[in-house]
């Protein structure tokens, strides 16, 4: 599958790190499985990891941290 934003690369399962902002707390995630342009970089996450991707930083933001480094447990 081609990539959506450079329109160049082609799409390769991996793993990737995602990061969250809100006001002045950052999470980022590492380890997420994730669909990753050979070309650009940019990555594309299934709507079940990207559910599970958002509860964790959800969590991670109501525990008042302000910069949480988690490990995705696919």
């Amino acid at each position: 599958m081609k990539c959506v934003i450079c329109k160049f690369g082609e799409l390769q399962s991996g793993q990737t790190n995602v990061t969250h902002e809100r006001d002045t707390h950052v999470v980022v995630i590492t380890d997420v499985l994730a669909d990753i342009c050979d070309s650009c970089g940019e990555y594309y996450l299934s709507s079940e990891v990207a559910r599970a991707v958002f509860d964790l930083a959800e969590r991670s933001l109501a525990s008042g941290r302000e910069y949480s480094v988690l490990k995705f447990a696919a």
